[in-house]
């Protein structure tokens, strides 16, 4: 299994609830796709400006062919464009 968690910080114009209404196709799309066995939008509870979106996949492969799905290539470049910063961490389970 692996795991993935995109912390993001959104530009201080952004609302989340204008970044929320961009993401949630890609959310829906996204929890349709073989492999895919969570994938949530979290905000952060000190702080709403940052949101992080927790991933798990089956493996290596059924991530890959999420990051090359129409939906990513089309809605994740706009999104990108409400952020101030971006942190990606890919996570395999060891226990």
């Amino acid at each position: 299994m692996i795991k993935v968690v995109c912390k993001i910080k959104l530009k201080p114009e952004v609302s989340v609830e204008e970044y929320i209404s961009i993401a949630s196709e890609v959310i829906t799309e996204t929890r349709k796709e073989k492999g895919c066995i969570t994938y949530t939008l979290n905000q952060d509870i000190n702080d709403p400006s940052i949101i992080s979106m927790l991933e798990e996949w089956e493996d290596e492969e059924t991530l890959n062919q999420h990051n090359q799905s129409k939906h990513v290539l089309e809605i994740v470049p706009e999104l990108k464009k409400l952020r101030e910063s971006t942190e990606l961490n890919l996570y395999k389970e060891l226990i």
